[in-house]
């Protein structure tokens, strides 16, 4: 099953311009499923970044708009995109020019594989 969402993964990687990383991890960072290609920041890719994302959507939602399910991060060079799909998250990193829309539309393609995935990432100790 992993195998084809990573191939699955690096076909949409492929369709849309700009696109570097799509990671798939628990709330905390680790790694579940990625693609990534050679543009895409190492730094980007670390657990320790990838996990902030739990303390911001927690914040965002205390804001009284209800529960914050994206948060999109635009940087001099690049775009972070990141989708809360708890147990799970879903980072796109793409370059600044990258069309957001065309990255946030992304998730309906997604969404299928995620059911057993969460499934997995759920059961673990």
């Amino acid at each position: 099953m992993v195998d084809d969402l990573r191939k699955y993964l690096n076909h949409l990687l492929e369709k849309v311009n700009g696109l570097h990383c799509i990671l798939i991890t628990d709330r905390d960072g680790v790694p579940v499923v990625r693609a990534v290609t050679e543009r895409a920041p190492p730094l980007a890719l670390r657990p320790n970044f990838i996990s902030t994302f739990g303390m911001a959507t927690d914040q965002a939602s205390k804001l009284g708009l209800g529960r914050n399910k994206t948060i999109i991060s635009m940087y001099s060079s690049y775009q972070v995109i990141q989708m809360n799909k708890l147990p799970l998250v879903i980072t796109f990193i793409g370059s600044d020019n990258c069309n957001t829309g065309h990255i946030l539309s992304l998730e309906t393609q997604i969404e299928p594989f995620l059911k057993d995935l969460a499934a997995v990432v759920a059961d673990a100790p």
